[in-house]
């Protein structure tokens, strides 16, 4: 958490290989990140790293079924476990009976639970959430977070919250862009 322009949304695109540092060293369970080429930092995202993103990033003309689908095609996953993967993580978000909708759609909240169920379809070692529940109402928040911390992503999850109201497993406060020692 911390105010708008401290460096939040730029430390998560680090932490999540997104961007690479323009100086210091990053291990990443023992890796240099920094040593990385863009085709490792790719692999490492696809099998290890799980993003739900502020604006969604969904694809418009595609399902909400195929959204979700999508990282677990880039794993070379058959279709078949594709679908019952991508169903699961769709209806433990509450969306059981939206998964042939396009985001176009869907309501804002909607769009932002198929982001999050594509963001735990994969298992991912770290999830990454930039203003997970900035959408949703009060109830729905509560709900998502306890899916996420709970159920789905115990102690896997790095939040930011521009509000402060996410539950976050490294809470870590951004002063000027710098982060306190822990």
């Amino acid at each position: 958490m911390g105010p708008s322009g401290s460096g939040k949304s730029t430390l998560m695109n680090v932490l999540g290989c997104l961007d690479t540092p323009t100086s210091g060293h990053y291990l990443y369970e023992g890796i240099a990140v920094e040593t990385l080429d863009a085709d490792q930092r790719s692999l490492l995202r696809r099998y290890a790293l799980g993003f739900i993103f502020q604006g969604f990033n969904l694809l418009a003309r595609t399902s909400a079924l195929e959204n979700v689908e999508l990282p677990l095609l880039y794993r070379g996953m058959s279709r078949k476990d594709r679908h019952e993967k991508a169903t699961a993580a769709l209806t433990a978000v509450g969306l059981p009976t939206k998964l042939d909708s396009t985001p176009g759609e869907l309501s804002g909240g909607q769009q932002q639970l198929v982001a999050i169920a594509r963001a735990i379809v994969t298992e991912p070692s770290t999830l990454f959430a930039d203003e997970p529940t900035g959408n949703l109402d009060s109830v729905t928040t509560r709900d998502i977070i306890d899916i996420l911390t709970q159920r789905l992503m115990p102690d896997k999850l790095c939040a930011k919250s521009a509000g402060g109201r996410c539950c976050v497993s490294l809470p870590l406060t951004l002063h000027c862009g710098c982060v306190p020692r822990i």
